[in-house]
């Protein structure tokens, strides 16, 4: 069967895949367009084999809430300029979308389900992206909630997402005070990336351990080491209380009004609007956080192209 230029158009359109692969793809299928498609898939398949060794520590955390749950997802690109690309950035919400309407346990169980406004998994849908954008891509992590009120908070297209949930009294859910309160909280969640929600989160273990720091700091200290074990005891557990401060949500500054910690703020708003408002827990992705990330010798890479190395 013979193909026509604007056949060849429609499979690029459809796939976005370069000009010369659909010309190939219909070529040797006799240009039945659908088994061209599926070449192409299978050809993303290898592609994506191929670039699956490659660094990828760029890309986009991105939160959103949806009807049937709130997600945050963070997925990794190789380059920072592929992370800006329209086609990368709308995989990134869509993978989202998934996340948050059907609630997967796991990453496998993610790659299973169906991909949004398409008859793909969110498997295939990945490979194609590999295939279309020509670089390893892959979906790190992801949370989700599926009750209370969530809200979304992306910082810096797509550097950080927030995640919130809070638990509030009937017909509070969707009060502009109470949003306003989230959307202020998922700001400094942002901002001071606290390792905690409340103190009561903080184990013992971790609490021995800054204990112990704090009295090795003074015993190398030559005005605190001589002071009676008793004295160091308060001044440690008065560190203690500023390690509170410092990395639990609840115990931390109000940033918008620093003379309140953000547990009375939402009280004094929970009071404001009658009812009580709780927040139940949070996650935060910053981007490419905690991966190696490749560096780049462009001369050496130019050459490689070239082939002079």
């Amino acid at each position: 069967m013979a193909f026509t230029a604007a056949d060849v158009k429609t499979l690029r359109e459809m796939t976005g895949v370069g000009m010369l692969d659909c010309k190939k793809a219909l070529a040797e299928t006799d240009g039945d367009m659908d088994k061209a498609v599926e070449l192409l898939r299978e050809k993303g398949l290898a592609a994506a084999q191929k670039k699956a060794g490659r660094i990828a520590a760029e890309g986009m955390a991105y939160a959103e809430v949806f009807a049937d749950g709130a997600a945050l997802v963070e997925v990794n690109a190789e380059t920072d300029f592929v992370a800006k690309n329209d086609k990368f950035v709308e995989f990134v919400k869509d993978v989202c979308y998934v996340v948050g309407k059907w609630g997967p346990v796991d990453m496998e169980t993610l790659m299973t389900l169906p991909y949004r406004k398409t008859g793909l998994t969110v498997e295939q849908a990945l490979q194609e992206k590999i295939l279309t954008i020509g670089e390893n891509i892959k979906i790190r992590r992801f949370e989700r909630y599926d009750s209370g009120v969530s809200v979304a908070y992306n910082h810096m297209n797509g550097r950080i997402g927030v995640l919130l949930n809070m638990e509030v009294s009937a017909g509070l859910e969707e009060n502009e005070k109470v949003i306003e309160l989230g959307k202020d909280i998922a700001m400094q969640i942002a901002a001071m990336n606290p390792a905690f929600l409340d103190k009561s989160d903080v184990s013992q273990e971790t609490l021995d351990k800054e204990k112990e720091i704090q009295l090795a700091m003074m015993a190398n200290d030559p005005k605190m080491a001589a002071k009676p074990e008793k004295v160091k005891e308060g001044i440690v557990m008065g560190k203690l209380g500023k390690y509170y401060e410092e990395n639990c949500l609840m115990q931390q500054a109000f940033v918008k009004e620093n003379k309140v910690s953000v547990e009375k703020h939402v009280a004094a708003v929970a009071k404001e609007v009658g009812g009580s408002i709780q927040v139940k827990g949070f996650h935060r992705f910053e981007r490419g956080e905690g991966l190696e990330k490749k560096e780049e010798n462009f001369a050496e890479e130019i050459a490689k192209q070239l082939g002079q190395a």
